[in-house]
């Protein structure tokens, strides 16, 4: 696998720990059977929540990351519980151990209690990762896996996955679309100076065929964010920080209705759903004090 260029410190450490993983997976020193899922539909769960007069949302477990400032302590089914009570379509779960403070033991206990597909968010270099857990949809960041995409695409298809590719840039949606990937994700985080910018989206967006469900990533944190993006071409939307901020629930039920005329006025516990994270450059801080 060709060595990916101009990434941030922050992400080479994650990608680096990723391999790492992968290959104490490949020495054996960690083992698991080859799993075989039946996913729940993740575009009948964006369908159902569009004819419902839902924003599809995939809202995110994430207790903490490279960019956050502290960590959320709450149980993740209670968060996940909250979620899908306000209105998500889907649900992201974090599994990276070392960065994000994840686990495969949270993906099981959360899949377990919801009945909306579930995301496995997390750092795949190596088809042997893909039997870790079971969960509806696995994600792969093209930039990280680069000519191996096609082939861990396949296997994790072979497996039952549904499968997400992240890009970054209409280069990298090229070669997704190449890949055979029908649901990718545009993260409008920077990999090299993890600034987040929603022009982004905008900018890859309209490259994309039509038969491509497109997912708006990282920097929404506002319902004027989510028209925002759906005016951009967004099918759904993935929203870990803005949610993970607040009230779980009326955060995610204010940016799931962001095309209600009151959407804005949703209050949350950081103030309104509009006012929760004034700049985008900050929409990965915590506010620890809040999260008791």
């Amino acid at each position: 696998m060709e060595e990916p260029t101009e990434l941030d410190p922050a992400v080479q450490s994650i990608l680096s720990a990723a391999r790492d993983r992968a290959a104490e997976i490949e020495a054996g020193a960690s083992s698991a059977g080859r799993v075989t899922v039946e996913p729940r539909d993740l575009e009948a769960a964006f369908e159902r929540a569009t004819a419902a007069d839902r924003v599809p949302v995939v809202a995110e477990i994430k207790p903490t990351s490279p960019t956050t400032d502290g960590t959320r302590e709450d149980d993740p089914v209670e968060l996940a519980e909250s979620m899908v009570a306000g209105g998500a379509a889907a649900l992201s779960v974090l599994t990276e151990p070392g960065h994000f403070g994840g686990s495969v033991e949270t993906l099981r206990r959360v899949r377990a209690a919801v009945d909306v597909p579930v995301l496995r968010k997390d750092f795949l270099v190596d088809e042997a990762q893909l039997d870790a857990v079971e969960s509806d949809v696995v994600l792969l960041i093209a930039r990280f896996v680069g000519d191996d995409l096609r082939s861990l695409l396949a296997a994790a298809r072979d497996r039952g996955f549904q499968v997400l590719v992240e890009v970054h840039d209409r280069e990298e949606l090229t070669a997704a679309v190449e890949a055979g990937a029908t649901y990718i994700g545009v993260n409008n985080r920077d990999l090299a100076r993890l600034v987040v910018d929603l022009e982004t989206f905008e900018s890859v967006a309209p490259a994309a065929p039509e038969d491509v469900t497109l997912v708006a990533e990282s920097g929404i944190s506002t319902p004027a964010d989510v028209r925002r993006m759906r005016e951009a071409g967004a099918d759904a939307l993935l929203v870990g920080s803005a949610i993970m901020a607040g009230n779980v629930e009326s955060t995610t039920r204010a940016l799931t209705r962001a095309d209600d005329a009151n959407a804005d006025d949703a209050v949350t516990d950081g103030g309104t759903a509009s006012d929760t994270v004034p700049d985008h450059e900050e929409t990965d801080t915590y506010d620890i004090t809040t999260h008791q």
